[in-house]
């Protein structure tokens, strides 16, 4: 029985001493946050706007973006025909709530919602659109961009 408890406390202690270690560790300063905030909004506004060239330029060289129900987009290349085809479809109007941001070291990653309309080209049709967005993201060269983006519908 002793050596049971002994090794729930233990057990215990680890927890708590790397829950206490990743909860300092992902503080961001106000710098950092403001930083990945903006290139957030900036790709938000790129989004909006149907910039497939400036989307491409927010992403690491070796980016990837998931799109829902679409092919999984692997580098600069891919980047860029895959939201040509995303804009040649539809046309978004979107704003992009942060709800979460976590930096550790040079890597990030920002949990966030949009919602807002969608123009689909095809028909005209405009129809609502909501999201759940998880960004991955890397400091390249001092400045933070996107390595990973996957998002699906929220509704």
């Amino acid at each position: 029985m002793e050596i049971i408890k002994s090794l729930f406390i233990t057990v215990t202690f680890i927890i708590m001493s790397q829950t206490t270690i990743i909860a300092d560790n992902t503080k961001p300063s106000a710098n950092e946050k403001t930083a990945v905030t903006k290139l957030l909004k900036d790709y938000e506004k790129a989004l909006n706007a149907g910039d497939t060239p400036t989307i491409v330029t927010l992403y690491t060289k070796e980016g990837i973006f998931y799109p829902t129900t679409f092919p999984t987009a692997t580098g600069s290349e891919q980047l860029s025909i895959a939201y040509d085809n995303v804009f040649k479809m539809i046309q978004l109007t979107v704003e992009f709530d942060i709800e979460e941001v976590v930096i550790r070291d040079d890597y990030a990653f920002a949990r966030t919602q949009s919602k807002g309309k969608t123009l689909i080209h095809a028909n005209g049709q405009i129809v609502e659109e909501a999201n759940r967005e998880l960004f991955i993201l890397k400091k390249v060269d001092g400045e933070w961009k996107i390595d990973r983006y996957m998002f699906n519908k929220s509704k």
